[in-house]
């Protein structure tokens, strides 16, 4: 690497600060539970928990005394605007800020927010993707208070606004937003759950929820790196880029010590979200160079999704005001791990009992295995959907990548309920491995206790102790769709289940055939094994299990009948919704395309020919040079050789990608646009891609023009 494009680059760390207090700060912007309490009329506290806690109907006579009590806590917060923050299908948040300015008669102003403009917004619906649901003309959208998630205030900058989560639908009422197919979802789950539990004799139980944990993974580069890439700033993703002589092949990054000027960041970044309720429990360094991760502490699903989306939010923020880039696509660099969410997930009451919690004695535990059943029969029947709902183009550069889970989806549960599983098969579960010691052989050190399976980070749907960890879902993505998904088709398994064990007669023998049918037809999903295995792929083909390599085709699945079938059965989606969502994704999918070949065109023919040219023109001079001293030159005249033949290839390359660009985009059908931008686009990037990268590493280093995989990941 050239000294002239590494000087002057790097930002210098903002120097280690001491935070205040945690618990001054924690929840300190967050309208939560205690600032109700405190600021709330008891009566209308009381009526707002009853919707909050027991999914009633909201109240909107309270809405104007709600409002006032939020006004005023905003306002003592700084606030002089408030938004409707609410989740697009774009996959980013979306808010319009208004200000609490009311003017009066005699040129003054007073702060004005009533129970109207918290329940209800107005945003323009035909400006954010709709897949049809909404014409150009046809602008009216609404936007609608979520009390089910607090609202907050953020400051940017010198503003401060109050931030009311909402969700966003069409002016006939169908859902453009990420939000409310998720509540839909956990109304059907709510509904079936609690079925379940009362053919077991459970009454108490008034309410039962998904809950999420999302780890978020991402990378770091110096914002000087990345504003010298045309590639990362269009694309989010490095379109060229040879291999370092480093990667991650020394595994030393992996939970190393972290570097000042991240730490710096890592300490701002929790400082944020603490405030923001958001609760930032785990940050280590993630196993490639440049890369991390931040993980939270589990809570309701509805609301450990609005988190993640601010998560990502303040990661970008704080990333900049440290002189770095966030970087949030699930595939920044080629050769190295690329970036996940792993979403864990699992199922609670209102009493805090965790219904996926197996216990001392699983085999006993009926209740558990029937849950535990609901869910390896939704993830074997709607596997593809499960996959569908993780098809982003940056997830066709990681899934199957040896770093993530293949394309396959299957369960792995570990030696203790896989035996379990297979005695269900076998007509009846008698037994189950009990817990252990790890004795280390050190005398000072205490016998550990043993959990009864490992952990299989190859696999895509994998029980961890209490909780199924969807490890698909990538780190650019909002985790409504994925989690919207799992709970319908865990609310269809639950019902189905409900229809067997409820009314007259024994119901121990009822559950004992569920699960023993359950075990029988589905247990193929269950696979402990090596995922990455290519054994395992002729083996998941055996089974009957999909193997859905792509985006496209991911995409295309959310349209099978039963899929369709299953939104609509539940009320989550209805067919013209899920079209919409297809046809979203669907142009996604070819707007990616699409500005990513026009960046590797440009970058190509205006970045790395000239380079390539001039240090061909000098190296031509250096064989003239050679020959005139009279010395031989076969040397510089091979190398001529070798740098006039990428060259050429090059060109030839570049041309290739803007007919195959072209072509795709004449294609009217959005179907079969989305399938040539796969099957002609992709592969000429790729080709393009594969000479730059051999003329990087032959090309004067103080001649290429743009900053290196060693300075990226490494100069942090």
């Amino acid at each position: 690497m050239g000294k002239r494009k590494i000087a002057g680059r790097r930002a210098k760390t903002k120097g280690t600060k001491t935070p205040p207090p945690i618990a001054e700060i924690v929840g300190c912007n967050v309208f939560n539970d205690a600032v109700m309490r405190e600021r709330l009329p008891a009566a209308v506290y009381k009526t707002l928990r009853r919707t909050i806690d027991e999914g009633a109907e909201l109240d909107r006579s309270i809405a104007d005394v709600v409002a006032g009590a939020m006004k005023e806590w905003a306002i003592e917060k700084g606030a002089t605007h408030f938004t409707h923050w609410f989740q697009p299908m774009t996959g980013v948040t979306a808010e319009k800020h208004d200000s609490f300015i009311s003017p009066t008669a005699d040129g003054r102003a007073v702060m004005e927010f009533g129970g109207k403009e918290l329940i209800k917004g107005e945003p323009d619906a035909s400006s954010f993707p709709s897949g049809g649901l909404r014409a150009t003309f046809e602008a009216r959208g609404y936007t609608a208070w979520d009390c089910t998630s607090p609202a907050f205030v953020r400051a940017l900058g010198g503003s401060v606004t109050l931030c009311i989560p909402t969700v966003f639908c069409s002016y006939t009422g169908l859902a453009l937003d990420k939000k409310t197919p998720l509540l839909r979802s956990l109304e059907a789950l709510n509904k079936h759950a609690l079925r379940v539990l009362r053919a077991f004799g459970d009454k108490k139980t008034k309410r039962v929820y998904a809950t999420a944990g999302p780890e978020q993974e991402y990378f770091l580069v110096d914002r000087s790196f990345y504003e010298g890439r045309l590639d990362l700033m269009m694309a989010g993703r490095t379109l060229f880029g040879a291999p370092p002589p480093k990667g991650q092949e020394m595994e030393d990054h992996y939970f190393g010590s972290i570097k000042e000027r991240v730490a710096d960041f890592m300490g701002e970044v929790n400082t944020e979200l603490w405030k923001l309720g958001v609760s930032a429990k785990t940050q280590h360094n993630e196993v490639a160079p440049g890369q991390f991760e931040i993980a939270p502490v589990f809570s309701h699903v509805n609301i450990a999704t609005d988190h993640n989306q601010l998560t990502m939010d303040v990661l970008r923020k704080v990333a900049v005001r440290h002189g770095l880039e966030c970087l949030l696509h699930e595939k920044p660099y080629a050769g190295v791990n690329g970036s996940g969410k792993h979403n864990n997930w699992s199922l609670a009451t209102d009493g805090g009992q965790n219904l996926l919690e197996p216990g001392r004695t699983p085999h006993d535990n009926a209740q558990f295995l029937v849950f535990l059943s609901a869910v390896l029969f939704a993830v074997d029947k709607y596997g593809k959907l499960l996959r569908a709902s993780v098809s982003v183009p940056g997830n066709d550069h990681r899934l199957g990548a040896n770093e993530a889970p293949p394309a396959i989806v299957s369960v792995f549960l570990g030696e203790q309920l896989t035996e379990i599983v297979r005695q269900l098969a076998a007509g009846d579960a008698a037994s189950s491995k009990q817990h252990a010691d790890i004795k280390i052989g050190v005398s000072t050190l205490p016998p550990l206790p043993k959990d009864v399976a490992d952990r299989n980070r190859t696999s895509s749907f994998a029980f961890t102790g209490n909780k199924f960890e969807f490890r698909m879902v990538g780190s650019s993505m909002s985790v409504a769709g994925p989690n919207f998904a799992l709970n319908t088709m865990v609310a269809d398994a639950l019902a189905r289940i409900a229809e067997e064990l409820e009314g007259a007669g024994d119901l121990n023998s009822k559950v004992q055939a569920a699960l023993s049918r359950i075990a029988r037809e589905h247990g193929r999903i269950v696979f402990n094994g090596n995922n990455y295995s290519r054994e395992w792929v002729e083996e998941a083909r055996r089974r009957g299990l999909p193997n859905i390599r792509s985006a496209v085709e991911g995409i295309e699945a959310m349209m099978d009948p039963e899929i369709v079938e299953l939104f609509e059965r539940h009320g989550v989606l209805s067919r013209v919704e899920l079209e919409a969502r297809c046809e979203v994704m669907l142009e996604t999918y070819c707007k990616t395309i699409n500005i990513e070949a026009l960046t590797m065109i440009q970058m190509a023919g205006r970045q790395i020919l000239p380079a390539a040219a001039e240090f061909a023109g000098r190296t031509a001079d250096g064989v003239n040079a050679v020959k005139a001293a009279g010395a031989d030159p076969a040397a510089q005249a091979r190398l001529l050789g070798k740098l006039c033949g990428l060259i050429g290839s090059l060109e030839a390359n570049i041309t290739r990608l803007e007919e195959a660009h072209a072509a795709a985009a004449a294609v009217a059908d959005l179907r079969a646009r989305a399938e040539n931008c796969r099957d002609r686009v992709v592969p000429a990037m790729a080709a393009l891609r594969e000479d730059a990268d051999r003329l990087e590493e032959v090309v004067d280093a103080d001649l290429w023009p743009v900053p290196t995989y060693a300075e990226m990941l490494f100069l942090i």
